[in-house]
């Protein structure tokens, strides 16, 4: 079966008729890239499924506005990223924690999560990853798991190209440098 094209979603979506199988094509097409990218922020699994059942609330709601001024995969991103950053706070403030406090909330929920059991290493980044603040999370697991261009990027983050450089490098780096320090009997 040939790949369904995002253009080809966009045509169904315009035309009431057929909006129910655009909208049912597109989950198919970009459902898990929405929940893994969710999930590599918020890092929980229930809260990756809430960010994800958000984020596709708002594609249905916003999709006749996309103006394809970017790729349909980076504005979807777009509104992930946004959702799970906002997500974090509303969090935060429910739960009436600090970044670290809630940094420590997260560490425990992974550690508690039965279905997560990488290797030793694996879960040191993992841990490391969490620690670093929701923004320069996301842009480190775009560029480190995704391998997202940073044009794509700068999009997504409307922030230039040079910036998220510096951010995924120094969030390179931090993990680096923790990782070592916690490997080094």
């Amino acid at each position: 079966m040939p790949e369904i094209t995002d253009e080809f979603i966009l045509s169904l979506f315009s035309n009431e008729k057929t909006k129910e199988k655009a909208f049912e094509l597109l989950l198919k097409k970009y459902q898990k890239h929405i929940y893994y990218s969710a999930r590599r922020i918020v890092t929980i699994h229930e809260d990756a499924d809430d960010v994800t059942q958000n984020v596709c609330i708002k594609i249905w709601r916003n999709l006749d506005r996309f103006r394809s001024e970017s790729s349909l995969k980076t504005w979807i991103t777009r509104i992930c990223v946004n959702e799970a950053l906002t997500y974090i706070e509303k969090k935060k403030k429910l739960l009436n924690l600090d970044d670290d406090s809630y940094t420590d909330f997260m560490l425990v929920s992974q550690a508690d999560n039965s279905t997560f059991t990488p290797s030793q290493v694996e879960q040191v980044l993992q841990e490391e990853i969490t620690k670093l603040p929701p923004k320069q999370r996301a842009v480190f697991t775009m560029r480190y798991y995704d391998e997202t261009p940073y044009a794509e990027m700068s999009k997504i983050f409307d922030t230039s190209e040079s910036a998220l450089k510096a951010s995924y490098h120094f969030a390179a780096e931090k993990i680096k440098k923790n990782i070592t320090e916690r490997l080094t009997f």
